[in-house]
């Protein structure tokens, strides 16, 4: 059986690689990712290949689509008796595991980090896996990297499952947790080597040279992410684009006023309307030549230092989503001098 964990870099055609190489080996293939971003362009691209049709023997599901409807509904459902998911924590601090109010709230909706947690207490997690095997030859996850807290518990165990297994992810676009629940695993995306062994114990093979290099990104953007960043990321496509810091008044409106170029806050975006979105919600998207990244107050300070590599880690992971969605050119630009020039139109 083939089970490999493969980190990519931003552009570096996961998808294209999942379509193209596994679901033309595998009979049945099941396609697991987190982000509605990355669902749309997995469904997208897989309907372009295939006039427009998803091929028999490939089942995509989001994340927790998976949990609920695969994995829960068959084997709890009746027990449980669940109406839907809450993609809330549990407030209340003082339910124990051992009771259902730990898992569902006043409207018995499951709490969403708990979720595999009670499929491994209610001891039905050997089916789980005994069912994936039944009806795939494949599984495949796709932004693995937000796979977090008891969620992870639950990933190694699948890893158990004598299947064919690909992990697909970028270690550096770590901006979402699927489950975060006190202190379990809360280290995780600490030290990319010690993620790495964790994959490794459980006999997960490590590839990082396949995906190694952007189809997106020009390798001026790279180098400025390797330089100013401190991740490592190459150009399949040559010294295009550029990475530019905007001071001028005159160029930001410009730029402001160009609904060709989007422009990426770290939050808050649809405060903006049109146009904005925030850094890590881009994440998965593939469709934008330039764009402008606004830098906060935090980030702007960390600029004027040349420290953007020292940002915590949430916050520079982020950033480095923001700038490898450009296909062209980036605009960096205080987010407070551009909020002033607007106050003044």
């Amino acid at each position: 059986m083939d089970k490999k964990l493969m980190l990519a870099v931003a552009g570096a055609g996961k998808t294209t690689y999942i379509i193209n190489k596994v679901c033309t080996e595998y009979r049945n293939v099941l396609i697991i990712t987190y982000t509605d971003a990355n669902y749309n362009n997995i469904i997208s691209k897989l309907r372009e290949q295939n006039d427009g049709v998803i091929p028999d023997g490939i089942t995509v599901y989001k994340y927790f689509t998976f949990l609920y409807r695969f994995c829960y509904k068959p084997f709890l459902s009746d027990q449980v008796g669940a109406k839907g998911i809450k993609y809330e924590p549990n407030k209340n601090r003082y339910a124990k595991s051992s009771n259902l109010e730990y898992y569902l709230d006043s409207g018995d909706r499951l709490y969403s980090n708990r979720i595999t947690l009670l499929l491994n207490k209610t001891d039905v997690i050997q089916e789980v896996k005994s069912r994936i095997k039944k009806y795939f030859d494949c599984i495949v996850f796709d932004e693995v990297q937000d796979i977090s807290g008891r969620d992870f518990n639950f990933l190694e165990e699948l890893m158990k499952i004598d299947m064919n297994m690909l992990y697909v992810g970028d270690f550096y676009q770590h901006t979402y947790n699927t489950s975060a629940d006190g202190n379990v695993n809360k280290g995780l995306f600490d030290d990319l080597n010690k993620y790495v062994d964790r994959f490794k114990k459980a006999s997960v093979d490590f590839d990082n040279q396949t995906l190694l290099k952007s189809w997106r990104c020009g390798e001026n953007v790279c180098q400025y992410v390797r330089e100013h960043l401190g991740i490592s990321i190459y150009s399949n496509r040559g010294e295009q684009g550029s990475v530019e810091f905007i001071d001028s008044d005159d160029e930001i409106r410009e730029i402001w006023s160009n609904p060709g170029i989007v422009k990426l806050h770290y939050q808050k975006a649809t405060t903006y309307g049109v146009g904005h979105r925030n850094w890590g919600d881009t994440k998965g998207e593939d469709c934008y030549q330039d764009v402008c990244v606004l830098l906060n107050k935090t980030t702007m300070q960390a600029y004027k230092k040349d420290a953007l590599s020292k940002l915590a880690a949430s916050t520079r992971n982020k950033l480095y989503v923001a700038i490898t969605r450009a296909k062209g050119n980036v605009y960096l630009i205080d987010e407070e001098q551009a909020r002033k020039l607007e106050g003044e139109r």
